[in-house]
């Protein structure tokens, strides 16, 4: 049965602190204010709130008071020097913090406290399938406009595209001192834009956006930090046929990248992009679900000879994506030669196609159906 991430973070909460993270606008605010209304809520948005507190951390304590067990400090890499008085009150008085934030770069940077492993640390994705089947579900418009809440509701999504990139990918990455020359970054983001679910090549990115191949890697890494995009890993296990050992890198939503790439209509089946972002939205379904479950990894493997599997999810399940209506013999290639080598337990071409049906032990099966018992934990 598929649990909430709201439902999931409240149990959580009551066992631990713990950090999370999560980009602008996934539902970090929401959550806090409907689900737990109840407890202190220390907003670091708020100028008068950070001005306090900068002056003075320690006022943190004095504003405590002895009933308050759980407390809620959001945008916490506004003044990261509070988390020596969280780490003292989790110590000290046993109270269990939320610390979220769209950025996690300051805190891994700056050489602040982390609390010691006393605080877990989270994601807050955008929808998942099971939040939004239900209202209207749209594939091509998830695919087209992407799942932040605010977004995928709109009835002006490309509107709200472009505030939300001209806000927060640019303005606000240079008004964090993330990068000096905003140009070059905008220039890198069109051009990561297109490389979007492709092993990553940091030469190619730096000639075609003009940037320092060192510049490159340094802003893959801001957008890594501050949750825009993630590398996906390679998985190494395979023996007969040797793996290559770069990595993929996405971005954390499909709407996100066609604005990049400047596209202004609604994606359609036959062209030419439906089948990256088919994989692109996958790829999110399934790096939710990885996070949102504990200790679970999500990969791809591609060998040396060139046979892929998009998606290794937990060192047990192949999956390869399809965005076919008909899935073909010469389809299942790439999941073929990793079955040969007798690793995994399961292997799923997630596709297009009407009905689940069966090649050997393959199973093609209609993405719906896929995502159902993927998140209802019974794949």
């Amino acid at each position: 049965m598929y649990i909430s991430r709201y439902l999931y973070i409240s149990r959580l909460l009551l066992k631990k602190s713990f950090f999370l993270f999560g980009p602008r606008q996934t539902g970090k605010t929401e959550y806090i204010e409907h689900q737990l209304s109840q407890y202190l809520h220390i907003d670091l948005l708020d100028s008068d709130t950070f001005v306090r507190l900068s002056q003075k951390p320690s006022r943190l304590r004095e504003e405590i008071s002895p009933s308050d067990k759980i407390v809620v400090i959001d945008e916490i890499q506004k003044l990261p020097i509070l988390l020596d008085e969280v780490h003292r009150l989790i110590q000290k008085d046993k109270i269990n913090f939320l610390l979220t934030g769209s950025s996690a770069r300051k805190l891994r940077t700056g050489g602040v406290n982390l609390l010691g492993g006393r605080a877990r640390s989270r994601i807050l994705h955008p929808f998942v399938w099971p939040e939004i089947k239900d209202v209207g579900f749209d594939l091509f418009k998830v695919i087209s406009w992407g799942a932040l809440p605010p977004i995928y509701l709109s009835e002006s999504p490309r509107e709200d595209l472009a505030a939300y990139v001209a806000t927060y990918l640019k303005q606000e990455i240079a008004a964090e001192g993330l990068v000096r020359n905003l140009p070059s970054f905008s220039r890198f983001l069109e051009v990561a834009a297109c490389c979007n679910g492709k092993i990553l090549n940091y030469s190619n990115v730096s000639n075609d956006a003009q940037v320092p191949h060192t510049t490159v890697t340094e802003y893959f890494k801001i957008l890594e930090d501050t949750l825009i995009g993630r590398p996906l890993e390679v998985w190494r296990q395979t023996k007969k046929r040797k793996p290559i050992a770069t990595a993929k890198f996405y971005f954390f939503d499909t709407g996100i990248v066609r604005y990049l790439l400047n596209y202004r209509e609604k994606v359609r089946e036959k062209a030419a992009e439906f089948g990256d972002l088919f994989e692109a939205w996958m790829h999110h379904e399934l790096s939710s679900y990885a996070d949102y479950h504990t200790d679970m990894r999500l990969n791809y493997w591609r060998s040396r000879e060139g046979y892929e599997v998009d998606f290794i999810l937990n060192n047990d399940i192949a999956i390869e994506v399809k965005a076919k209506s008909n899935v073909a013999k010469k389809d299942l290639k790439g999941i073929n030669a990793l079955r040969e080598e007798k690793l995994l337990s399961k292997y799923y071409v997630v596709s297009l196609e009407p009905v689940i049906r069966h090649v050997d032990d393959i199973v093609i099966i209609p993405w719906k159906l896929f995502l159902e018992r993927l998140w209802n934990q019974e794949l």
